[in-house]
């Protein structure tokens, strides 16, 4: 955004904590981060508010902005649709219009009588030279490559990429590749791989994608980004007991992966918790690269995905309807 001419009055990352205890621990950071937001929208007078996606922050600087009587539009819902979906009667209060990234949220608004606009996924935009992925049967008679992407933060990394590397190794004409987060540094994978013979490619997720025969990845955006790429996939979960348990009872939605929730059918499996494990991902793998007729149903359905997310354009084509909308509410 920076890049683009926006003034950064204060910078995302000094207000992002993930976690109970990290929360508990920076209150009063938190406390007086949102005062400063308060107080910087007091003294410039927006004509609008635009609020993308981070809840917990947002969502009190939406109650705090209807009140003084700004305009608030939300870009990139929260997953209230997921769990807990009573915020929507306080989104519905406190936020002018959504502008959604997922047609079924569309849907999911209209039904409580809310302002909400659909254009399409910016993934598209992200992912439209990349989407060239190999439509074709396997070559015969070489190694079947495979792309593990086991998250982006160090406890999932810990409990999917060991399964990962399992089921990989039980085949020896299939090769891996992890696609590496920067942030979490060589050693660390270094350390879960120990005499392992895999590569780990860092900051080039995408490319590794198209030139995989298949990949294993860990539940979250990734799933959608492989699905666009139109790489045969496995979506992959395991938490702990007690958090995967209460989870279970909160979450209303049948699939974990966006592939899945936006064709509304289980379009790529699923393995989660007691699920994920090293023998299930090599069936699952073993299919996916040795079955052609599943491989070719799989890609229909990710092409189907691509419609489904729009073409490239979408955070442009929101852009206007913003501009749009707020002259609208400011002649009314």
């Amino acid at each position: 955004m920076q890049e683009k001419g926006v003034d950064l009055v204060k910078h995302y990352r000094d207000l992002a904590f993930m976690g109970f205890t990290e929360v508990l621990l920076n209150l009063k950071t938190i406390i007086n981060n949102l005062e400063f937001c308060k107080k910087d929208l007091i003294e410039w007078q927006p004509d609008v508010i635009i609020l993308v996606d981070y809840p917990g922050f947002n969502l009190r600087i939406a109650s705090f902005a209807h009140k003084k009587g700004l305009k608030v539009f939300y870009y990139i819902s929260p997953q209230i649709w997921a769990w807990k979906q009573s915020r929507v009667h306080q989104i519905k209060r406190d936020v002018d219009a959504m502008f959604v990234i997922l047609p079924f949220e569309q849907e999911f608004y209209r039904r409580f009588g809310m302002e909400v606009y659909f254009e399409g996924h910016p993934l598209a935009d992200a992912l439209k030279e990349e989407a060239t992925y190999s439509e074709g049967p396997i070559t015969e008679g070489r190694n079947k490559h495979i792309a593990l992407l086991p998250g982006s933060r160090k406890q999932e990394i810990q409990t999917m990429l060991p399964e990962m590397i399992k089921a990989v190794k039980m085949n020896t004409e299939w090769e891996a590749t992890i696609a590496g987060v920067s942030s979490v540094g060589i050693e660390f994978y270094k350390q879960i791989i120990g005499k392992e013979n895999i590569t780990i490619e860092f900051n080039k997720t995408y490319e590794l994608l198209r030139k995989s025969d298949a990949a294993l990845v860990t539940s979250g955006t990734a799933t959608l980004e492989a699905g666009l790429i139109g790489v045969p996939t496995v979506v992959c979960y395991k938490g702990g007991r007690i958090s995967y348990y209460i989870a279970r009872q909160l979450i209303k939605v049948k699939y974990i992966s966006l592939v899945n929730l936006m064709l509304n059918r289980e379009a790529v499996t699923e393995l989660i918790q007691h699920k994920m494990n090293a023998r299930n991902l090599y069936h699952e793998l073993d299919g996916l690269l040795n079955n052609e007729q599943r491989r070719l149903k799989m890609k229909r359905d990710l092409n189907e995905l691509k419609n489904i997310c729009g073409e490239p354009g979408a955070s442009a084509r929101i852009a206007q309807k913003m501009t749009e909308l707020l002259k609208r509410k400011t002649a009314e």
